[in-house]
């Protein structure tokens, strides 16, 4: 019997180590962490709207497919939109929901949320006005974890919420033919 209660402690015991360790480790390797970090550290530099130390996690040639205008092509350019989008925003927030990695990409669900300083007629908001919008935001790393490309993918609710407001053809389906 005493050999049946060890047997069965030592199949618990390494049942709850090897959960502690996937737990702890997420079953990531090291630079797929090294990626999430980048990405992670982007958007807390939005929050608190410093950008000095965007070189350590953005590549010098990055591209950011998902510019206002189009692409946004090198780390000195994106910056200049950071800075852009920190004049006309304040308060901004970014709520990780979840999070993926493997050794070339990261991906980030994101709740944003900001207030508006000047008018934005790009956001359709007014100064004082509070933001929100989903996001899935992607990012392609190099082979030291830098940013060099960057895709954002924002909900199609919060996609419509920026758009001018469109007149829908009306039809009377009502009269007979």
């Amino acid at each position: 019997m005493k050999k049946l209660v060890f047997a069965f402690s030592a199949v618990i015991l390494c049942l709850l180590i090897s959960c502690a360790d996937s737990k702890n480790e997420g079953g990531l390797s090291a630079k797929a962490k090294k990626n999430l970090e980048n990405s992670e550290a982007i958007a807390k530099m939005f929050e608190k709207a410093d950008f000095s130390k965007a070189g350590d996690h953005i590549a010098a040639d990055a591209v950011d497919h998902s510019g206002p205008q189009g692409e946004v092509k090198g780390l000195d350019a994106m910056m200049a939109m950071f800075k852009q989008f920190s004049e006309m925003s304040t308060d901004a927030k970014n709520e990780i929901v979840q999070e993926l990695a493997d050794d070339n990409y990261s991906m980030m669900w994101l709740k944003q949320s900001w207030t508006a300083k000047v008018d934005d007629p790009m956001m359709r908001m007014k100064a004082g006005d509070h933001g929100n919008m989903e996001s899935i935001e992607v990012c392609k790393h190099n082979a030291d974890g830098k940013i060099t490309d960057h895709w954002s993918f924002i909900s199609m609710a919060d996609m419509m919420k920026m758009m001018p407001q469109q007149q829908m053809p009306t039809t009377d389906t009502t009269k007979a033919k």
